[in-house]
């Protein structure tokens, strides 16, 4: 079993706090908001509050916040 199986496995519903996060539905992963992968709860580093989007990585945020300049 991996990491995204099992109860509670699904993917988790979030609202994107400054700094924090708050979870909607329990799940135990989210999906980046441009390449669509999944990134687990505790691998969550990047998200943009006024999109509530998550991001895999720096670049895709940094790439992200580009189409928005």
């Amino acid at each position: 079993m991996n990491r995204f199986e099992g109860p509670g496995a699904g993917e988790a519903k979030i609202k994107y706090l400054d700094g924090d996060y708050q979870i909607i539905l329990p799940g135990s992963f989210v999906r980046c908001a441009i390449t669509g992968e999944s990134i687990g709860l505790d691998d969550l580093k990047y998200w943009n509050v006024s999109r509530q989007e998550a991001y895999i990585d720096a670049l895709v945020s940094l790439q992200r916040e580009e189409q928005f300049s």
